[in-house]
């Protein structure tokens, strides 16, 4: 059994080397729209959504993404720039990583 979610989503993820994958996290007050308003900011950059997991424990939102950026038309900093920018708008934390850097992090 995993004991860690991030664990669980990249043992079990199907990776193909054309892709090059990212962490986006999400964390705030639940709220409606959060879903809606991080995914426009994706599909309007061609970022593709792989997996998703989302909850609410007590009116907390909890959200990771794993993302595929291989056709997108920005570089992370920038997505992770709107993405944060968005983020403020919904009054949520977001957080955006290269998936090595987010493994390694796991890793510590």
């Amino acid at each position: 059994m995993c004991q860690q979610l991030w664990v669980c989503i990249f043992k079990f993820l199907p990776i193909t080397f054309s892709m090059e994958l990212a962490v986006v996290s999400v964390l705030g007050a639940d709220r409606v729209g959060i879903v809606a308003g991080i995914a426009s900011v994706l599909a309007r950059h061609n970022v593709n959504i792989i997996d998703i997991s989302q909850t609410v424990v007590r009116d907390i939102f909890s959200m990771v993404m794993v993302v595929d950026m291989s056709k997108a038309d920005i570089d992370i900093a920038q997505l992770r720039k709107e993405l944060e920018e968005e983020g403020r708008r919904l009054g949520v934390m977001v957080g955006v990583y290269h998936i090595d850097v987010f493994r390694y992090m796991q890793r510590i």
